[in-house]
């Protein structure tokens, strides 16, 4: 399996690079992974570089995108950072990869038992960690149930999972208002920005659509 080129590029529409993000976890899943040269796609990308896709997931370690979605040298952007939220940093990044590179979807990946959700549920406070996890307080806060204050904690893995999958709703939020560029882009359908949730247990993606 050879790496994309810009013709290649620009024949996936959004939907078609969701199609083959979720081809490529059902191959991760069943252990069938494609077939792929990677030092052959190291050097055939080396004069340029034709993405398809973003995906902004969490530094967890066990949440690789290039692994989950089987996807080789040059076929995604990966975007990485506790909690999977969005700065001004990482949203420039994202326009980066839409908008210049030229990618057809962007993909808020969260996923189970996360431990920068967790955090944020256990008001943890550390140094820089701190204010990373007040962005994720939003979404505790969204989770209504269970409304029992002793339950509200990492100790409870299904309200962990609850504000986890919120917390991918309210980055998607936030990136259409603090991105308007990305916001163009998904109006005029040339991209599509939508969630997913990645099971740690069972190594499966499930989209939000």
């Amino acid at each position: 399996m050879k790496a994309h080129t810009k013709d290649t590029q620009a024949e996936i529409t959004p939907d078609i690079a969701i199609t083959l993000l979720k081809e490529g976890n059902k191959r991760f899943v069943e252990n069938k992974n494609a077939d792929r040269d990677l030092l052959e796609q190291v050097n055939y990308t080396a004069s340029g570089q034709y993405p398809f896709a973003t995906i902004l997931s969490c530094i967890d370690s066990r949440v690789s995108a290039e692994l989950i979605f089987d996807q080789g040298v040059g076929d995604i952007f990966s975007a990485r950072i506790a909690g999977n939220i969005v700065n001004e940093d990482l949203l420039g990044s994202l326009e980066f990869a839409c908008k210049i590179a030229g990618t057809k979807v962007l993909v808020i990946l969260g996923h189970t038992a996360c431990g920068a959700v967790k955090g944020a549920c256990d008001d943890a406070k550390l140094g820089n960690l701190t204010t990373l996890l007040h962005k994720i307080k939003p979404a505790v806060a969204a989770v209504a149930e269970p409304s029992d204050s002793s339950l509200r904690n990492s100790k409870n893995i299904d309200f962990v999972n609850a504000v986890a999958r919120k917390n991918v709703e309210l980055t998607i939020e936030n990136t259409r208002s603090l991105s308007p560029v990305l916001k163009e882009m998904e109006d005029n359908e040339v991209i599509k920005i939508i969630g997913a949730m990645y099971d740690i247990n069972n190594g499966k993606v499930t989209f939000m659509d």
